[in-house]
């Protein structure tokens, strides 16, 4: 019991840290991959005066990712069901060509600007619909939450560091007769703090396998999945294999390198 309660303090700060980290990941892949749901719906209307090439606009623009003719048939078959053939070929002569362009990825404000000025430039392009009060709206909100999600995970981050750095100041105290007298003996500063960095060792995996255990049923529960297909989304939320050893390589760093600082101070002290 005594073993369990000295090793709590420190894994449950280290699970502080590791949850922090991981949810900033599952929400950064989610906003991805709600940004290529988006991207996939989202596209701008080119109105010319002429035909364009459509292969070599695609070409000359990283940003598009296909451009297609909308044809203006069925809209006059609406306006006007009784048109004649010959009458609607004629007014389908005289009309703008419209075209419908498809992005490869969800565009900031600023990217949409680069865009539309650059196809401007172009010959016969008399006016480009990016439908931008709805798309700014979208893209502000995506960019407020994950800024939201960002500062929630630093402070967590910060805040669970200082409690790492106090825990392992006590045991720093709890050992500090038993590192006295080695010193006494001549024994160098690592093995006089090995048991420091044992606790960090083994508390950094303690961490690691819980947090790997949380996320699991995390990931798994039918409210997420629900989530998911409302947003209608696919996105990997953990990877077991390289989320697992990001989580490990998190904990192992952060215990060792504070205890290291715990250890520097126990000898300035000194």
């Amino acid at each position: 019991m005594k073993s369990f309660k000295e090793h709590t303090s420190l894994v449950l700060a280290l699970l502080g840290i590791l949850f922090s980290v991981q949810v900033f990941i599952i929400v950064e892949r989610t906003i991805d991959a709600y940004k290529q749901e988006l991207a996939s719906n989202y596209s701008l209307v080119i109105v010319s005066e002429k035909k364009l090439d459509t292969k070599s606009l695609v070409a000359q623009n990283h940003l598009i990712a296909s451009m297609e003719v909308l044809s203006a048939e069925h809209v006059i078959k609406k306006l006007n069901p009784d048109m004649s053939h010959k009458s609607m070929t004629l007014l389908q002569i005289t009309l703008p060509k419209f075209y419908k362009v498809a992005l490869v990825h969800y565009p900031s404000p600023n990217e949409l600007s680069r865009l539309t000025k650059k196809l401007f430039k172009m010959p016969y392009i008399t006016k480009i619909e990016t439908f931008a009060k709805a798309h700014d709206t979208t893209y502000k909100l995506l960019l407020l939450f994950q800024k939201v999600v960002g500062v929630f995970a630093i402070t967590v981050f910060i805040v669970t560091i200082l409690l790492i750095a106090k825990e392992l100041r006590i045991w720093q105290f709890k050992h500090n007769e038993r590192m006295s007298i080695m010193g006494l003996f001549g024994a160098p500063t690592w093995l006089r703090s090995a048991v420091l960095f044992r606790l960090a060792i083994v508390d950094a995996i303690l961490a690691t396998l819980l947090a790997i255990v949380i996320f699991s049923y995390f990931i798994g529960s039918s409210w997420i999945q629900h989530q998911l297909e409302v947003l209608q989304i696919s996105v990997t939320l953990f990877d077991y294999t390289s989320d697992s050893f990001v989580m490990l390589g998190i904990s192992m760093v952060v215990a060792i390198v504070l205890a290291f600082f715990v250890v520097l101070g126990h000898k300035e002290e000194v």
